[in-house]
């Protein structure tokens, strides 16, 4: 089994940084999804798709899947760039428009 183990990033609900502090360690799908004919809902025979585990870090996630023979792949946050900005920039005469 696959597994993916990442950081997850903000949504687009979000202004702070809740819920993005800890790593999750998810497997990777091995059924296909399959829609349901009579009422359009979404099912798979993948038990192992519901599974999300949550680490306080990196290490602690990449040891889980050591311990059990998991085969991982890492993806490192994106770290976000923050510009200095001047809510007096907004009523400067020579401004760009």
């Amino acid at each position: 089994m696959d597994v993916r183990i990442y950081r997850p990033a903000k949504t687009a609900m979000q202004s702070g940084l809740g819920n993005t502090k800890k790593w999750v360690l998810e497997f990777d799908p091995t059924a296909p999804e399959v829609i349901d004919p009579l009422m359009g809902w979404t099912g798979s025979a993948d038990t192992q798709g519901q599974v999300r585990l949550h680490f306080a870090s990196r290490d602690e996630a990449v040891a889980y899947a050591d311990k059990r023979g998991l085969a991982y792949r890492v993806f490192e946050p994106k770290e976000a760039r923050l510009r200095p900005k001047s809510y007096a920039d907004n009523f400067r005469y020579d401004r760009p428009t």
